[in-house]
């Protein structure tokens, strides 16, 4: 398994967490039109999820940029490598 593979199902388990989803409906190819819980409000939540599951915090560009999981899943594969965006 890749460490994209690892990052998305970890996403997947932030999106159950947030939205109350199954998460196995959630793939690279997700945005938030996909998901009608995935509003302002919802994005925050989201966004408290990915940081707690991750053990990152994420700046105001990072979370304005995440408008699908295949941006998601860069942000947060590129934070973990230690790479400067």
């Amino acid at each position: 398994m890749s460490d994209q593979d690892n990052v998305l199902a970890n996403v997947r388990e932030a999106f159950k967490a947030a939205f109350d989803i199954n998460p196995q409906l959630v793939s690279i190819e997700t945005t938030a039109d996909d998901i009608s819980a995935w509003d302002s409000v919802g994005h925050l939540s989201l966004a408290g999820n990915l940081e707690e599951v991750f053990g990152i915090s994420l700046d105001v560009d990072e979370l304005m940029e995440m408008e699908s999981v295949r941006k998601i899943v860069r942000i947060i594969t590129t934070k973990l490598s230690g790479s400067v965006k």
